[in-house]
């Protein structure tokens, strides 16, 4: 990873863990974080966690990055730092928002955990930031770990002992159900039981979700930010990752190092699944070839298809056995609301995009479009075109549109 960006990198046994180490590294308790609101929860229960007020920033509606232009001008003095998300791959502005986070005297802090392999300014994505942070869960499939770049290699030590007392010991019956775990899905795949396996995570209460959401459980949160730090946000933050801040093991390392060996060759088969995807009539509404330019050229983990009605969509590729993951619905300002973190001044683009948005994983191009060809799903209409903002918005949060 240090051949590939350019820089220092602490390995880190998840994404979510090394932004927790970023965060409390370059903000100040109680600081503000511009971020997407279509994105991960357990994302924003790590700004959280990190004793920080989340700040939801307007989006571009074809593609859910940052939209600079419209964050009201006063927001950006409130601001302690900036953190893209580079969702699905595709790109945030990072030339920009490096421009104006040096204006600002700000940190600019990259989640890239679905963006190993893409590019924006000429640079690797994860080449801007102050810090940013990759998931090896995603692209490189080994399921575990993460890496932390750092623009100042002179700061590489100090965010090593950070980790060092943020992790948990090594346990020798988490490395087992690591070692194992492929093996238990791939027998799951083969024999078709992927309902019932499901059916029996619930019924244990090993399955943390019944929705695309977590349950927020506001009560418990609001004690929570009274002595912010991972253990207090627990809960939340370890939410389909239970090993998230573990201490890996041999095995877990050596796994991590043979996926990565094979990188490279994942990165070329989903380039080629992303413009395959992005050659049809869902890629973005009114255009028929798909969003010229950068995103045609990016090895994406998933492809955002624009349809109607995401959930018929998804029910039919679910029919044919593709999953349908990493869906952001409704926006976090939506979901938590504005006692946790701060609105975003024109919410419409994020609600458009968190609403139509089907991911699909370019890996499984070809059954995916034979799918919704079959199913007769039709492309999204276009947004409206929002007004520009004006000051930022106080109050009860607006329902969704």
């Amino acid at each position: 990873m240090r051949e590939r960006l350019g820089r220092d990198c602490v390995y880190v046994p998840s994404c979510r863990f090394g932004l927790y180490v970023a965060l409390r590294h370059w903000c100040p308790p109680g600081g503000r974080v511009l971020m997407s609101p279509v994105n991960d929860d357990v994302i924003f229960f790590v700004v959280l966690a990190a004793g920080l007020r989340p700040v939801q920033a307007p989006l571009n509606p074809r593609d859910a990055s940052l939209d600079i232009d419209a964050v009201p001008e006063e927001v950006w003095g409130t601001l302690s730092a900036v953190l893209t998300t580079n969702l699905y791959g595709n790109p945030d502005p990072a030339p920009e928002l490096r421009a104006r986070c040096d204006a600002s005297g700000i940190p600019l802090i990259e989640d890239a955990a679905h963006a190993i392999g893409s590019e924006v300014g000429g640079r690797p994505v994860g080449a801007w930031g102050d810090a940013s942070v990759f998931s090896l869960s995603k692209h490189v499939g080994a399921r575990a770990g993460g890496i932390l770049t750092v623009a100042d290699p002179g700061l590489r030590d100090v965010l090593e002992e950070a980790r060092e007392e943020l992790l948990s010991p090594r346990r020798a019956t988490a490395e087992l159900g690591y070692a194992v775990r492929p093996y238990a899905e791939a027998a799951v795949r083969r024999l078709g039981l992927r309902r019932a396996a499901w059916a029996t995570l619930r019924l244990l209460g090993l399955a943390e979700r019944e929705g695309i959401r977590m349950p927020l459980r506001p009560r418990e949160l609001a004690r929570a930010a009274a002595a912010p730090g991972l253990k207090a946000y627990d809960p939340w933050v370890r939410v389909d990752m239970h090993d998230y801040r573990l201490r890996g093991g041999r095995f877990r390392l050596a796994r991590v190092g043979r996926a990565l060996d094979r990188l490279d060759e994942v990165l070329t088969a989903c380039r080629a699944g992303t413009e395959l995807l992005l050659s049809t009539r869902w890629a973005e509404p009114g255009h028929a070839g798909g969003p010229p330019g950068r995103a045609q050229a990016q090895p994406l983990f998933r492809v955002p298809l624009l349809v109607a009605d995401r959930d018929a969509a998804a029910a039919a590729l679910v029919r044919r056995g593709i999953v349908v993951g990493y869906l952001y619905d409704p926006p976090l300002d939506d979901y938590a609301g504005a006692r946790f973190t701060d609105l975003s001044p024109a919410p419409e683009a994020a609600r458009w995009f968190a609403r139509h948005a089907l991911p699909v994983d370019p890996l499984r191009a070809r059954p995916a479009i034979e799918a919704l060809e079959e199913a007769g799903v039709r492309p999204a209409e276009a947004p409206r075109r929002p007004a520009r903002p004006g000051p930022s918005p106080e109050g009860p949060n607006p329902s969704r549109g």
